[in-house]
């Protein structure tokens, strides 16, 4: 049998429908180089190093912090600061995707 007349799986048939939606909408995927995989894998390995000195920098202060609203105020700046580092790293993450490197 040939591809096309083999049945499709259910993802199959998804995929096509979303590929189709967005040729639709003018989406245009591309191919990205050796050189942009290698940017990429560096900006969230390099990311991931900060959110984990962040981590380990406020374990370090809760634990000798006792107070409860404290440990919330320390707790809700280190969120705070790994999502704007989550987000830096997403934005540029997609400006090499994009192609604006």
């Amino acid at each position: 049998m040939a591809d096309d007349t083999r049945l499709k799986s259910a993802y199959e048939l998804a995929m096509e429908r979303l590929r189709q939606k967005d040729a639709d909408a003018g989406v245009t995927h591309r191919t990205l180089t050796d050189g942009e995989k290698a940017q990429i894998a560096e900006i969230r390995s390099i990311y991931e190093a900060k959110i984990a000195e962040q981590q380990v920098m406020l374990q370090s202060k809760l634990t000798h912090i006792f107070d409860p609203a404290a440990r919330e105020a320390l707790e809700a700046e280190f969120r705070v600061e790994k999502e704007r580092l989550s987000s830096e790293r997403d934005h540029k993450v997609e400006k090499i995707r994009s192609g604006q490197s």
